[in-house]
């Protein structure tokens, strides 16, 4: 580990949110001895402490202990490639435009990969008025089910939570063209264009 770097990220972090030494360690339950020994380099904190100060901070532990943060690189923010992420624990939905560090229920979660649906799992969508009207005959058992139906255009996210027990119909607003994408809580990420 480089001490020097460490310090020098807890110092720009505890600045950027306002925070003086006295401030930071006093959340901490530190001297401002120990914050300011660590902004010079000559020491890290105790790993006991890292989870706590990585939240003042607003960073996650690995990035902190690295001693950098690593951004995105600037894409142009389209939707087409969004990432769906889905916590196996309490079902949670995440997405991202672009590359995340993303934890749910104490888990780092990854993107999950859309697969093409085939023909015999695709959803049935009608037009009515100026909604797709989304159905299909997939088990909807508390072991096996849809969880969420989402249209993604190259601007959009609309996503619709789904609930094991109740029969798969949902109306999304037709916004132009784009992909229907689901999750199954037991096959995974498919999608399909409308």
């Amino acid at each position: 580990m480089d001490y020097e770097k460490i310090g020098a990220l807890i110092c720009r972090l505890r600045t950027q949110q306002h925070l003086t030494q006295r401030q930071l360690a006093d959340e901490l339950e530190i001297s401002d001895k120990a914050v300011s020994k660590w902004e010079r380099g000559q020491g890290c904190p105790d790993v006991s402490l890292l989870p706590r100060l990585a939240q003042t901070l607003g960073v996650d532990v690995e990035g902190l202990l690295a001693g950098e943060l690593s951004e995105n690189e600037q894409t142009g923010g389209t939707m087409k490639n969004l990432n769906f992420y889905v916590c196996p624990t309490c079902g949670n939905i995440l997405t991202s435009a672009m590359g995340a560090a993303v934890t749910c229920c104490g888990k780092k979660l990854s993107p999950l990969e859309a697969v093409k649906a085939p023909e015999e799992a695709r959803l049935s969508v009608e037009l009515i008025e100026n909604d797709y009207f989304i159905t299909s005959s997939h088990p909807m058992t508390k072991e096996h089910y849809i969880s969420f139906v989402a249209l993604v255009t190259g601007d959009t996210l609309i996503l619709k939570r789904l609930y094991p027990e109740w029969d798969l119909q949902t109306r999304l607003p037709r916004i132009g063209h784009g992909k229907l994408v689901w999750y199954c809580v037991q096959h995974g990420l498919f999608y399909q264009l409308v």
